[in-house]
């Protein structure tokens, strides 16, 4: 066998490794949002239950339900995109934060078994939806990575890869919390 021959074949080795990893990396990522987006749905499912059994309590509260609601509407919609899911997921997260701090305000509410399961089971699918958010994140970064180091950076602009976007929270949610604010 010639070298040049061997050459060749090493070449075409290399890039159908990096080609592979690529796609690889990009349905690792596609996979993983479909685990968040199917948290987010069981999120979306789960919010009408909360509204109806703790809407008689709060009416005074029917701005920030109705707000709850309408996004929910608005995540259920069909083709719209990731970052439009990661933008609702965010003002959704502010408001049933809003929520459960007015719940604290009710004691007969807190007191309702009703209510307190739902109140458990909303935050069993926080945690997980948090925990399909950081595997989601690191998948993004690892694909991230890899669309912009050398040398698979070549073979992802020749395959029109494009970075993604992280989860993360919304600039409010990262202010400390005055606790003296939530008794007034």
């Amino acid at each position: 066998m010639s070298m040049s021959l061997i050459i060749f074949i090493v070449v075409v080795i290399i890039l159908v490794l990096m080609y592979n990893s690529l796609v690889s990396k990009k349905n690792q990522v596609e996979n993983i949002f479909a685990s968040v987006d199917a948290t987010l749905k069981k999120r979306y499912d789960l919010i009408p239950n909360i509204v109806a059994s703790v809407n008689e309590y709060m009416q005074h509260e029917k701005g920030l339900l109705s707000e709850v609601t309408k996004l929910r509407s608005d995540a259920n919609k069909p083709n719209i995109s990731n970052e439009q899911k990661i933008d609702l997921d965010a003002k959704v997260s502010s408001a049933l934060g809003s929520i459960m701090v007015a719940v604290e305000d009710y004691p007969d509410l807190k007191a309702n078994e009703n209510v307190m399961h739902l109140q458990a089971t909303l935050n069993e699918v926080e945690e997980q939806l948090s925990a399909a958010r950081r595997a989601y994140n690191q998948a993004v970064t690892d694909y991230n990575n890899a669309i912009e180091m050398l040398p698979t950076n070549f073979m992802a602009s020749a395959m029109s890869y494009k970075r993604k976007e992280l989860f993360s929270i919304v600039e409010q949610e990262r202010k400390n919390i005055n606790v003296k604010e939530l008794f007034n």
